[in-house]
């Protein structure tokens, strides 16, 4: 168990006082603005606070492309420096309690080591992520052509046999859920039978499926495209949901953000999968192009707002099952990773903290009486309020930074950590 946390109380305590007063006063006046509609800011606010997204331990390594990947300093070189990462993440923002593993990755001999070290940072795990889109050293079949759906029925055995191994490995750290995601697919016109690919990674999530524990969920990511760019077998929201209601109640649909078409209204796909209780949760993240794992909210905020008014509006009627999973899932090739999850945490609270703003009835009104313009300012009215004293307050209530950036560039973490890890390799490529 870690003697204290990473970064010293002492540092955030004199960045706080620097900017506690101006807060307060921004507060005091965002609530007098919002109480003239009809809204409490310290109910928003303790809403706020009681809201938390996972941290991919991956997510606090530097990330890259298909063509390279610079190393940064100091970034983590094992499960147990990535968990030190995260509770600076954590310590900060006071948004990200819980932390979700990649496997082999983060395979760690000691159980109990990882335990204590998390629970020594107040920290917990999350879903658990399997990897069968890449080989590993001592791998005794490639993944070259795919893998749950893979044509040789050996390929598929052992990554059906990793994702059980993960399932394993998640129970003794506290996990509930697994998350597979599989690169399988084509690049070629008639490379690949569309019905049998699609068949065979059926049989594969069967055998997963029956060895859950009752009380877990196997979520399953659909993806467009890459790495297999003509098809991928799981590759929109529809094939997920017919998957997921093949393999019984345990079985839900991942939505990564960065996963869908240019242009697909990802709201949309959110409200279906709520109404027939098959969301499983969120990947948060942004894109431009692709699939391209930016900071969440960075290049579409309003789409992200879009779809925690979805989120909030399920919540708020009750809507059966509803439970889903957060996770920010970011590839950072030119920041630093610790800041640029502080910096989504803080994005996800915010457009969260948005959506709680909306007036429900108003807007229910309008769309009844097909007000389409009073309906959209309804929506509006509540995306354009800045919210960052709230987001602000709610770290300080629970202990965090009011500026978590300055107050980790106070810190000098990443500058210690440079110091005590040295760069790996000079660069590479791909993701962490």
């Amino acid at each position: 168990m870690p003697e204290e946390m990473p970064v010293d109380a002492g540092v955030i305590a004199e960045q706080n006082a620097v900017a506690e007063s101006s807060l307060a006063r921004d507060y005091t006046a965002l609530g007098d603005h919002l109480e003239r509609r009809s809204n409490d800011i310290d109910t928003v606010t303790r809403d706020v606070q009681a809201f938390a997204v996972a941290i991919p331990t991956w997510g606090v390594g530097t990330g890259g492309t298909r063509f390279a990947r610079f190393p940064g300093p100091g970034e983590p070189r094992n499960i147990l420096e990535k968990i030190e990462d995260c509770a600076v993440i954590h310590q900060l923002g006071r948004a990200t309690p819980t932390m979700s593993p990649h496997f082999p990755w983060d395979r760690w001999s000691d159980v109990a080591e990882l335990l204590d070290l998390a629970t020594g940072y107040s920290l917990t795990f999350d879903a658990v992520n399997s990897n069968t889109f890449q080989d590993q050293p001592g791998q005794v079949h490639s993944y070259k052509f795919g893998s749950l759906a893979h044509t040789d029925s050996a390929v598929r055995e052992q990554a059906v046999a990793h994702n059980i191994e993960c399932i394993e490995l998640g129970r003794h750290i506290g996990s509930k859920a697994i998350t597979v995601w599989i690169g399988d697919g084509s690049n070629f016109p008639g490379q690949q039978d569309f019905t049998a690919s699609l068949d065979r990674y059926l049989d594969s999530l069967r055998q997963i499926y029956a060895a859950l524990p009752g009380d877990w969920q196997l979520f399953i990511e659909h993806k467009l495209y890459e790495p297999a760019f003509y098809s991928t077998v799981i590759q929109d929201w529809g094939t997920n949901y017919i998957c997921a209601t093949e393999l019984g109640d345990q079985a839900k649909c991942l939505v990564d953000l960065g996963h869908h078409a240019p242009n697909v209204n990802i709201e949309m796909i959110v409200a279906r999968l709520i109404h027939f209780g098959k969301l499983a949760g969120f990947h948060f993240n942004d894109s431009k192009y692709g699939d391209d794992d930016l900071d969440a909210g960075s290049i579409q905020p309003l789409q992200l707002f879009l779809v925690f008014n979805e989120l909030v509006a399920a919540a708020r009627r009750g809507a059966e099952g509803f439970d889903p999973s957060y996770m920010l899932d970011q590839s950072h090739n030119v920041t630093d990773p610790i800041e640029s999850l502080i910096y989504s945490a803080a994005t996800v609270q915010g457009m969260y903290a948005r959506a709680l703003l909306v007036d429900r009835e108003k807007l229910s009104g309008y769309q009844t009486s097909n007000d389409a313009l009073l309906a959209r300012h309804t929506l509006m009215s509540a995306y354009e309020t800045n919210v960052q004293p709230i987001v602000a307050m709610a770290r300080l209530r629970s202990g965090g930074a009011i500026d978590p950036i300055a107050t980790y560039r106070a810190s000098g973490y990443r500058k210690q950590k440079a110091d005590e890890r040295p760069t790996s390799d000079a660069g590479s490529a791909g993701i962490v």
